[in-house]
């Protein structure tokens, strides 16, 4: 098969670069310069995004063997019909290593055309290193090395307000540019730079808080010869998706003239605020994924998949989504309904297998943030506990035994709540199981068992898992 380059296939178009991004992995290539390129196709955007590689080891130098070209494979279910499509993405110039290529890393902030930064370096990657300093060549943390582009595009344009750019980062943090934010003006205050300089960054950028939704796998290297089989060229750096994609931004009509994907067909919203959509996010989502897997492993489920599937679990998750999660949110109803039936669509996906135990990592602090709050709000609202969640809070408490039907469970949490749970499951008495968990402020932030029936109810449901199973316990529970 012929290699992956531009003069072997044909593309010689040569766009001015207005993306600079930094990270080159799986899901900035399956979803930013995925969107970036329907800009490209759908709005007339004309531009190129040039990559930065975060860290020492990376991608770079393969993506440039591939003179910045991939395959991205879309899979999933849209309104219970399968969708498979696939994209060449073409609109990756060139990507630098800055461990390897200072300059060429600085000399990026001086072009013309520059727009954008763009950013996903996981979780970890927005933080402050208070070693970092501006004869680091490169800086270690992302956040220095975004102030030192900065500044050496501030001194090049000698100030010019035209020349800010708007930053827009992707991990998966909350408040996720406000941090960035907040530790680049840190820099600027720990190296002594020009009062102008963070004038600059505060007058002529604007940063702007994100949430993402896509799920990546990434590279299939299971099924790889079948993706191969659809391909006439090698490519090392396929990258596989759900077709599901969500990305909103706050922003104002400024930034929608910036980026107009008003003219594609891609979900993105630019909103003033963009906490209701991670809430719903949250409380729909993770919320569902964090409440159903210990009573679908404990059900005898593998995936997430043959959770919504199963008779007995897939009515259940629905319920506790439609008929208690969303009674707690406040955005539009329609709106939340057609988000949940997307979700379960992403559940039913057959072109990933999701694993429930994947879901078990700290589950109880999981289920603090995710659950709870659904918990809480739904008992407030309606005066009474919410059948279904109470019932899933009761199933997590007996996995945290560690055992079922005669097996070991291994639990994927830190070692003070293994022992913690490990110390209560000594307890022959589910009434107390249940004050004691509930009761632990650690864990919830307050005490649960303070909540008028609640300990109760998850009593007599864990006894009735324990004595019947999960589903008759159910079926017996909701009487």
């Amino acid at each position: 098969m012929k290699k992956l380059q531009r003069n072997s296939i044909g593309i010689t178009d040569e766009l001015p670069i207005k993306v600079v991004q930094f990270g080159e992995g799986n899901f900035l290539r399956a979803f930013v310069d995925y969107a970036f390129q329907e800009l490209n196709k759908k709005a007339n955007y004309k531009g190129a995004i040039a990559v930065v590689q975060p860290i020492e080891h990376g991608l770079v130098d393969m993506l440039n063997s591939q003179d910045g070209l991939y395959t991205l494979f879309m899979n999933g279910i849209e309104k219970g019909k399968k969708i498979q499509e696939k994209e060449l993405v073409s609109n990756i110039a060139f990507g630098i290593n800055p461990y390897t290529d200072y300059r060429a890393y600085l000399n990026l902030a001086k072009e013309e055309n520059l727009e954008f930064v763009i950013s996903n370096t996981t979780e970890a990657g927005i933080v402050y290193v208070a070693s970092d300093n501006m004869n680091s060549q490169p800086p270690s943390s992302f956040p220095a090395k975004l102030t030192v582009f900065l500044y050496e595009r501030f001194k090049h344009f000698n100030g010019s307000s035209s020349k800010g750019l708007t930053i827009i980062p992707c991990e998966l943090i909350n408040y996720n540019s406000d941090k960035l934010k907040e530790i680049v003006l840190t820099y600027i205050d720990d190296w002594n730079l020009e009062k102008e300089f963070k004038e600059w960054i505060q007058t002529s950028n604007s940063f702007h808080n994100t949430l993402v939704d896509r799920i990546v796998p990434g590279y299939p290297k299971d099924e790889i010869e079948s993706y191969n089989s659809q391909l006439e060229y090698e490519d090392k750096l396929l990258v596989t998706a759900e077709a599901f994609f969500l990305w909103v931004i706050e922003g104002d009509d400024d930034l929608r003239r910036k980026l107009p994907f008003d003219k594609t067909n891609l979900n993105v919203k630019i909103v003033d605020d963009m906490q209701p959509y991670r809430t719903r996010k949250v409380r729909i989502l993770n919320g569902a994924h964090t409440s159903i897997f210990a009573l679908s492993l404990m059900h005898g489920n593998k995936t997430v998949e043959d959770t919504v599937n199963d008779d007995f679990t897939g009515d259940f998750v629905q319920k506790i989504v439609f008929d208690e999660v969303i009674e707690t949110l406040s955005m539009d109803r329609a709106e939340l309904n057609e988000f949940a039936s997307e979700v379960f669509d992403r559940f039913r996906n057959p072109f990933i297998k999701h694993m429930l135990a994947s879901l078990s990592l700290n589950a109880i602090s999981k289920f603090k943030v995710r659950v709870l709050p659904s918990i809480l709000e739904f008992i407030s609202a309606k005066k009474r506990i919410p059948v279904h969640l109470t019932y899933a809070f009761a199933c997590l408490i007996r996995y945290y035994k560690g055992n079922w039907n005669g097996e070991t469970i291994e639990l994927k949490d830190s070692t003070d709540i293994i022992e913690f749970f490990t110390d209560v499951w000594q307890e022959n008495n589910y009434k107390q199981v249940a004050e004691k968990v509930l009761s632990n402020t650690e864990f919830w932030g307050e005490d649960l068992s303070k909540i008028d029936g609640l300990s109760k109810s998850v009593s007599e449901a864990i006894e009735l898992i324990d004595r019947l199973g999960v589903e008759d316990g159910f079926a017996e529970f909701n009487k």
